[in-house]
């Protein structure tokens, strides 16, 4: 994590997302500019929570992990979308661990500003209720589709949520990821998700070479997996 001391790209973002309401005057000149490396965790599950953040670039990973080393994939987010959000209404630690899947940049701000120039202020509050109500709906979601959808959906909407957006300037569809992880991520046997690969490879909608995978066929993807199930 570094804080990018850039007031005028602060501002821009502010102004881009309509957060001048929700952030109001006193708050402002406690905000900070944060940027995150691909792969960098941003918060881990089970750490004390200091800061509120607000995601207005790139793309993050929200999964819990068990005490016995096994993680689930809950989703994927985009801006704009507001990381420690229930930590701080509730005052706990972090729930999930949030890890950047493309280059990030966050607007943070420490809770203790928060709680001085915010806590009666209804504009952010109101924000922070439409957010905290609609991760609600999410994680629910989330969870029955983990239970309710087949493999070949869960790998096909995985493999579309850690690849770059179609927007992407540069070709960086070759995917170097851990099938033990991914297998856990989204909630299946290391053998069963090697099959459904093999399957994959076979249809021509990806090809796999030395850990990496190579995502051919986008719209391929697409059509499997439908409305994609983690974003």
């Amino acid at each position: 994590m570094r804080e990018q001391k850039d007031q005028e790209q602060l501002l821009a973002y502010i102004q881009t997302y309509q957060l001048d309401s929700i952030f109001h005057e006193p708050l402002i000149p406690h905000l900070s500019l944060y940027s995150f490396d691909q792969g960098e965790l941003i918060c881990s599950q089970g750490e004390t929570s200091q800061y509120l953040y607000v995601l207005v670039k790139g793309k993050v990973k929200i999964y819990i992990s068990s005490s016995e080393g096994k993680t689930l994939i809950l989703s994927f987010k985009k801006p704009i979308e507001v990381i420690g959000d229930i930590e701080y209404v509730r005052g706990i630690d972090i729930i999930n661990t949030v890890e950047a899947v493309s280059p990030v940049w966050m607007i943070g701000i420490h809770h203790r500003w928060l709680k001085k120039y915010g806590s009666d202020h209804a504009p952010f509050l109101q924000f922070l209720l439409d957010i905290i109500t609609k991760k609600f709906q999410l994680k629910n979601n989330s969870m029955t589709f983990n239970i309710m959808y087949p493999v070949e959906v869960r790998l096909a909407s995985y493999l579309l949520s850690v690849s770059p957006d179609e927007t992407d300037e540069h070709d960086k569809d070759q995917l170097s990821i851990s099938i033990k992880d991914a297998a856990n991520l989204i909630g299946t046997s290391y053998r069963h998700l090697n099959r459904v690969i093999t399957q994959f490879c076979e249809e021509g909608l990806i090809e796999r070479n030395r850990g990496s995978i190579l995502v051919k066929d986008r719209n391929g993807l697409k059509d499997l997996a439908g409305d994609n199930i983690y974003e």
